[in-house]
């Protein structure tokens, strides 16, 4: 079931050409039995009539798609799950695009400059004009279902497969998508693009994982999760600052923070500033339950499943998949249709960061829609 507190509420207005130009619209969404609050569609609607969408692209459209009784691979139930998305554009056939966040984000972070303003404006890769973007917050994370509306430790240990399950539910019984032209996603989104090749070989075009490797998380990386879950787990209060510290040194970047603060007082500012940010806007428990979803991860047994052209896209710089494992290398070839791409450390790299640099990788994004709309032609 959809419930639409649309914070857009489907605007399509014209706020340069004058007053409302058109008639609000929804996204074309299948018929359901949702339920309106008046009230938040009123304050909503004041909320975007009000203001000026910054971006260059249509404005986000914001909702959420309520699954009841949602069966976890660890046999546990949530009786409603909610899957908060953002969309942008119209559903016109097999033209939708769905992109995922990251550990910790939301789907809206992926309207950032440095990411929606490169690929969703008039022209230009995934032009919102001509394609369905749907940006979800995967479940626990941004304002999907998450230990910390209530449920906290009770809440049900989602994982990968899971995540991705739910999504595909999202996009067929509530936004009524039955191709999708494009997967992508950023570092655990980028593992579940994985995910989504092979377990929904047909359902896509292209598949495009960031900073992601296609294989169980171990080695060092395991150690990584394991620096930030287990504080977490055995000191709610105290154990925050510590998962915090560990991420922020595993996905930054030397080069970055060398530029950004090159001498020890503006070092010792950023960091507290930084590390401040952080834990204002980071949950304990959501935290917890993030990282632990990827202890399940491996898709690398079924890697020949994945019929789309995938391209795979690292960094040099990236702690988290150092290129020096040649993971990729390896496993890329049992991708029939698999390019690999190492993007070089340069002064515009950001470490793991750099998934959500889209001008660092646009070209190999062009590539690969150009390839795949060949393959489909065929």
């Amino acid at each position: 079931m959809v419930s639409c507190s649309r914070l857009a509420i489907g605007l399509v207005l014209n706020f340069h050409n004058g007053p409302i130009a058109n008639r609000p619209q929804v996204a074309n969404l299948p018929h359901t039995n949702c339920r309106y609050n008046r009230r938040v569609r009123f304050i909503s609607f004041l909320f975007v009539a009000g203001s000026v969408w910054a971006g260059n692209y249509p404005p986000p459209i914001e909702s959420d798609f309520v699954i009841h009784d949602f069966q976890f691979n660890s046999g546990e139930k949530l009786a409603q799950l909610k899957l908060h998305y953002t969309t942008l554009g119209t559903l016109q056939g097999d033209n939708a695009v769905l992109i995922m966040h990251g550990t910790g984000g939301a789907g809206k972070g992926l309207l950032s400059a440095q990411f929606g303003d490169v690929l969703f404006g008039p022209g230009q890769l995934l032009d919102a004009t001509r394609y369905f973007i749907i940006l979800r917050d995967g479940i626990g994370h941004g304002k999907s279902s998450k230990p910390s509306d209530g449920l906290a430790d009770r809440f049900p240990h989602y994982d990968y497969d899971d995540m991705v399950t739910a999504d595909y539910r999202l996009l067929t019984e509530g936004l009524g998508v039955k191709h999708l032209r494009l997967v992508m996603g950023t570092s655990m989104g980028g593992m579940q693009t994985w995910v989504w090749g092979v377990k929904y070989p047909d359902f896509m075009d292209a598949l495009m994982p960031l900073a992601s490797a296609p294989v169980e998380i171990a080695g060092r990386n395991r150690y990584f999760r394991r620096m930030v879950i287990d504080p977490l787990r055995n000191d709610p209060v105290n154990g925050l600052r510590t998962a915090v510290y560990t991420l922020t040194i595993m996905t930054s970047s030397p080069f970055q923070l060398q530029k950004q603060a090159p001498t020890r007082d503006q070092a010792d500012k950023l960091f507290d500033e930084s590390i401040q940010k952080r834990m204002t806007s980071t949950t304990a428990i959501d935290m917890l339950y993030q990282f632990d979803s990827s202890r399940n991860y491996n898709p690398a047994p079924d890697l020949e499943k994945i019929k789309a052209p995938l391209f795979a896209i690292n960094s040099a710089d990236d702690q988290v998949n150092p290129p020096e494992l040649g993971i990729l290398e390896r496993e890329i070839k049992r991708v029939q249709r698999g390019r690999f791409i190492l993007l070089p450390i340069s002064d515009q790299t950001r470490g793991h960061g750099t998934h959500s640099v889209a001008s660092l990788w646009k070209q190999y994004l062009a590539e690969l829609l150009d390839l795949s709309k060949q393959e489909v032609s065929k």
